[in-house]
């Protein structure tokens, strides 16, 4: 049942428009995080508070999470091979975490960090969990608690708070505005999610342009190429 506020007419965002709003939401937080930090690069005061380049690119980067843990549900929900799926983001999850390591930290082991990539594997585990033991409650349950010590000993980003948020996303995926209402404060203040939840409302359940294994591998090696790149021109910039 789809409870949508937003007529059908109007919804006119593909599964491909959204990864792109996340990636580029998600490429502007790390340039934030990686190349202002150390200067923020003030812009003006409002109410007696100086804003900073650096704050709005980290602003906008609160809207990448919850795009993309909800196209993790979506992908779920609608691929042809559950296991390629999760194997896929295994692989991408090793591959990125050195990159991840060396942008976050300047190190190239780091292990109180993980990168993206692990939050989305723990949570599409936990959704797999819940959808093929159903009628074994107890299993289930030690399952889900397996991995929320997963999420919290890897020290992957978000956590178990993100882990939760994904299973939230998939409890919730037929009452959309019940799923917007209660999402929307979960990983921080509402404000700064809502335009990942209007861009969500504005969904039309579309695949969109985003087609083939080459397209759809792209994207994710975009994940630890850009973070090699923005280490770099750290590195050169700054010397770290």
């Amino acid at each position: 049942m789809n409870q949508s506020l937003i007529p059908e007419k109007y919804r006119v965002l593909s599964g491909s428009w959204l990864k792109v709003i996340a990636v580029v939401s998600m490429l502007i937080d790390h340039i934030g995080y990686c190349l202002l930090s150390q200067n923020p690069i003030p812009l003006f005061t409002a109410f007696g508070k100086t804003v900073s380049l650096y704050y709005l690119s980290r602003l906008i980067g609160r809207m990448a999470f919850p795009l993309f843990a909800f196209l993790l549900v979506e992908g779920f929900l609608h691929t042809h091979s559950r296991m390629r799926y999760a194997i896929g983001l295994g692989v991408f999850a090793l591959l990125s975490e050195l990159p991840h390591d060396l942008m976050m930290r300047g190190e190239l082991f780091y292990w109180r960090s993980q990168n993206i990539f692990f939050t989305l594997l723990i949570g599409l585990l936990g959704v797999w969990l819940i959808e093929r033991i159903a009628e074994k409650p107890w299993l289930r349950l030690l399952g889900l608690i397996a991995l929320y010590l997963a999420a919290l000993l890897s020290h992957c980003e978000y956590g178990v708070q993100g882990f939760c948020f994904i299973l939230l996303l998939y409890a919730l995926r037929e009452r959309p505005v019940l799923r917007a209402i209660i999402g929307m404060g979960f990983l921080t203040a509402v404000w700064k999610t809502a335009p990942a939840y209007i861009s969500i409302a504005l969904y039309n359940g579309k695949r969109g342009f985003i087609r083939g294994k080459a397209l759809k591998y792209a994207f994710y090696l975009f994940y630890p190429v850009h973070l090699l790149v923005l280490y770099w021109i750290r590195l050169k910039t700054f010397g770290y």
